[in-house]
């Protein structure tokens, strides 16, 4: 994997930023009491950020070996370099899992241990990967939504797809967020979201 610069992530951050606390402002109010949560992919853990200062106390942001620690706005002991192509082994689990635009970057053949290694980590999934066409950096597998929520399925976790709608028009958060983002809920854990009637 090619390693992604720092100005990469400097001119990325501000936008990521603002998409992060817009939408987690947002789910946090859906979901149950969100104490902990993983990263899958976190970069230099901005996300994570957001979350810890929302009052989250548990976090682990997982990335490759690349991400320049001296970056990371995460403490460096809640960071965790991890290889997704091999294969990720975390023994904790967390009240919620995030994976944003990281699962076209594994080869086809990856994907369903991929989403297994997600649906292990925690019962409320934030997940987003390229569409077909959308280009990128070492982007493999690009997969239209109907994949993934195919693969969590078979997991026993429904889709949901209201976070897409709700920022679809706001040009500050990045286009791949508003084009891609779901959240996956294990089926038993339904009747915990605080979703209107």
């Amino acid at each position: 994997m090619k390693p992604y610069t720092e100005e990469f992530y400097g001119l990325r951050n501000k936008n990521t930023e603002y998409a992060a606390d817009l939408i987690l402002t947002s789910l946090l109010e859906l979901l149950p009491d969100i104490s902990s949560a993983v990263d899958i992919g976190c970069g230099v853990g901005t996300w994570l950020s957001t979350l810890e200062r929302k009052g989250v106390k548990r976090i682990l942001g997982v990335d490759g070996e690349w991400v320049n620690p001296e970056l990371l706005v995460i403490p460096k002991e809640r960071f965790l370099p991890g290889n997704m192509v091999n294969g990720i082994h975390i023994e904790e689990k967390f009240d919620l899992a995030i994976c944003l635009e990281v699962a076209e970057h594994l080869p086809a053949d990856r994907a369903e241990e991929f989403i297994g290694t997600l649906t292990g980590l925690a019962d409320f999934v934030l997940f987003s990967a390229a569409i077909p066409f959308q280009g990128g950096t070492n982007h493999i597998n690009e997969q239209w939504p109907e994949y993934w929520d195919e693969l969590f399925n078979a997991r026993d976790f429904v889709g949901f797809d209201f976070i897409r709608s709700a920022i679809w028009n706001n040009r500050n958060v990045p286009y791949y967020y508003r084009q891609n983002i779901l959240l996956f809920v294990e089926k038993n854990r339904l009747d915990e979201l605080h979703l209107e009637k």
